[in-house]
């Protein structure tokens, strides 16, 4: 290969952090950022549905955290709350106990430290059917 020849990657779009309001309820049991596994991340990740939250979180958040109506998603509720709680305890998001609802984020800054580069590969996936 020619020496004037570069490589270009596409430039992953980028994910929205938005700052912490005050007064927020604490988070509900996670694991701490040094416990962070890879495999567990991953894990949680290689189901569709969950790579599909977690895109959405990054890149199209409106507020801090979210319910899981905000989502769009038609799934029966214990479905959806099967698949969030597993996105929490690998550690992807963050959620809290707002009275009845939850609401979820993603650990942005807990997973570039311990995994850089992961969140833009998700945030980088294109859905089936490209949305």
């Amino acid at each position: 290969m020619p020496s004037t020849m570069r490589t270009v990657r596409a430039q992953a779009p980028a994910a929205k952090v938005l700052p912490e309001p005050e007064g927020l309820p604490e988070p509900l049991p996670e694991p701490a950022v040094e416990d962070l596994r890879l495999e567990s991340v991953l894990a949680a990740l290689s189901d569709p549905l969950r790579l599909f939250i977690v895109r959405k979180l990054l890149l199209e958040s409106e507020r801090f955290d979210h319910t899981c109506g905000w989502f769009g998603l038609d799934r029966p509720k214990s479905s959806l709350t099967h698949h969030f709680k597993a996105l929490r305890e690998a550690g992807v998001t963050r959620q809290r106990q707002y009275g009845l609802e939850r609401r979820s984020q993603v650990r942005v800054t807990d997973l570039n430290a311990r995994f850089p580069g992961l969140l833009d590969l998700v945030a980088a996936w294109t859905p089936p059917g490209g949305t």
